[in-house]
């Protein structure tokens, strides 16, 4: 079978909720990918930054390995002897007192919200099913429909509803708006991505994160940071929020917690929130698996052992300053931090953001756009300086192609 027969299965037989980009993948090392015909492309989306460490990263499939040979799953009905090595571990490696494991990213945000809501009425005295929680336009937490409930973008929440209500949602960047709507004494939380990644890497003004985390404070309101994406050594520190000396009240974790081997995710918090939740108000069959407490362990591990926060934090200055010497008027902006970043394509001769992706891959680079107009490039952190130079400039000739092209 070729690339075309299994786009045709997936065309067949699969939901039409994704347009992937047309390319068949069989195989991932480090930064690099090959299709089912062999063909090599540098990663620059790191399925969404779920794959910091690298694709198929020796020293946790090793553990993903050794552990599913012995035992793989007990559900929470029972103790397993690797969930508190783990619990230990992670709560230790962040610094907070508790950690409730769940699978992907948006039942992280789901149990984050839920900690939110309970610590309001059972903290903070808002009376029962007044809880208001804040939340940023362009925000993207996942899909489920609470989440969808917070959406400003039509493509998650049209159709769906209806909704689930207890949200106010503001313009992200704007410290004068929280300021106003924390005024609203039933407010409980404000959930924030440090960086919006969905919403094209849109890089908050320095100072933000640290004023909203102040300004949560003043109010009683805990401050929850979405890390799903950001954190986990991304953005050129552990957390994002580590770049203004944030601690958040819940923080939530997912994606590169498992190094892309499987889907694990993480809300972690001291006692005084954690331990509103009693026993059979939340849990989930597989979070916490020993499977994943392994893996877990190991892929935080290889972000120290490795020092990939440092490498991301220089590679992204690297990749940042070369990608602003490309000569190019599709090019109208470049952001980002660590390597986490974007650029904002101008059309041109009806050539979008799309067709730049397109020819990347023609030239052996993938990455994806988002909202038609930017294109968000996310390798793996253990790229080294002499490959982000030849991708950059597999991105330049790509740009140069399609600027040349009638």
């Amino acid at each position: 079978m070729v690339s075309k027969d299994f786009i045709e299965l997936e065309e067949k037989y699969g939901a039409h909720n994704y347009h992937p980009l047309p390319v068949v993948l069989a195989k991932g090392k480090g930064v690099f990918v090959w299709d089912v015909e062999g063909k090599k492309y540098f990663d620059f989306l790191s399925a969404y930054s779920a794959v910091n460490q690298g694709h198929c990263h020796p020293k946790i499939v090793a553990a993903m390995n050794e552990q599913a040979k012995v035992l793989t799953l007990t559900s929470r009905a029972f103790f397993n002897n690797c969930l508190g090595p783990y619990e230990k571990y992670i709560t230790e490696y962040f610094g907070y007192d508790k950690v409730l494991p769940m699978n992907s990213g948006a039942e992280a945000d789901e149990t984050a919200i839920k900690l939110c809501r309970r610590w309001a009425y059972d903290k903070k005295g808002v009376k029962e099913n007044d809880a208001k929680i804040i939340v940023c336009k362009d925000n993207f937490h996942g899909r489920t429909i609470t989440i969808i409930s917070m959406s400003s973008d039509p493509d998650s929440y049209k159709g769906f509803g209806p909704y689930t209500p207890g949200f106010i949602q503001i313009p992200y960047n704007d410290i004068n708006a929280l300021e106003d709507a924390l005024k609203d004494k039933n407010v409980a939380g404000f959930l924030v991505e440090p960086i919006q990644g969905e919403a094209g890497v849109m890089v908050p003004d320095e100072g933000y994160l640290s004023k909203a985390y102040e300004l949560c404070k003043a109010n009683n309101v805990l401050f929850i940071a979405d890390e799903v994406q950001t954190g986990l050594a991304r953005t050129g520190k552990m957390l994002a929020c580590d770049h203004e000396n944030v601690r958040a009240d819940i923080l939530i974790l997912g994606k590169a917690l498992s190094g892309g081997t499987m889907p694990i995710s993480a809300v972690l918090a001291d006692d005084d929130i954690m331990l509103v939740i009693k026993p059979g108000e939340h849990g989930s069959t597989f979070g916490g698996n020993p499977v994943a407490s392994k893996v877990a362990i190991a892929a935080l591990q290889v972000l120290k052992d490795e020092k990939l926060s440092e490498n991301a934090e220089k590679m992204g200055k690297l990749f940042r300053e070369e990608l602003m010497k490309i000569d190019s008027e599709m090019i109208e902006l470049v952001r980002g931090k660590g390597l986490l970043n974007a650029i904002v394509i101008k059309p041109k001769d009806g050539k979008k953001a799309w067709d730049v992706c397109v020819k990347m891959k023609a030239n052996g680079l993938l990455a994806k756009p988002t909202h038609q107009h930017i294109i968000r490039f996310a390798p793996p952190l253990v790229i080294t300086e002499k490959q982000i130079k030849e991708a950059v400039g597999i991105i330049k000739k790509s740009i140069n192609e399609i600027n040349n092209s009638k």
